[in-house]
């Protein structure tokens, strides 16, 4: 029983003190107030909350959020193909790809789309 018990101790005395040497050795001796503050979109996180925020880069992530999610909506219009008549297919592709163009022009017609100024 002694054995075990000086042989268990031993054991966790070498193991926290190689995690003590291996943690001096792996300090970084430069500290740096970038490095240090967490990555935040290119806003400083100590600076102001209320910083005034970009309306065309909310603009143009809302429209991608949305072209996005009615990608998603014509996927499922390949699958059912092979189910439905191909008249009635074809007429539901066309009238959502309409719409989706339709929306597409409008935005691009409202300047949305307009990467500069």
């Amino acid at each position: 029983m002694y054995v075990v018990f000086s042989a268990v101790s031993i054991t966790f005395i070498i193991s926290c003190l190689v995690m003590i040497i291996a943690s001096l050795l792996s300090k970084k001796t430069i500290t740096d107030r970038e490095k240090n503050s967490p990555y935040e979109c290119g806003f400083d996180p100590k600076g102001s909350a209320r910083l005034p925020f970009s309306l065309r880069f909310f603009l143009i992530a809302v429209i991608f959020l949305i072209f996005d999610v009615e990608i998603t909506l014509l996927l499922p219009l390949a699958n059912v193909v092979g189910v439905t008549d191909v008249l009635s297919w074809f007429v539901t592709g066309l009238i959502f790809l309409l719409i989706l163009l339709l929306g597409l022009y409008y935005e691009w017609n409202q300047g949305a789309l307009e990467w500069s100024t």
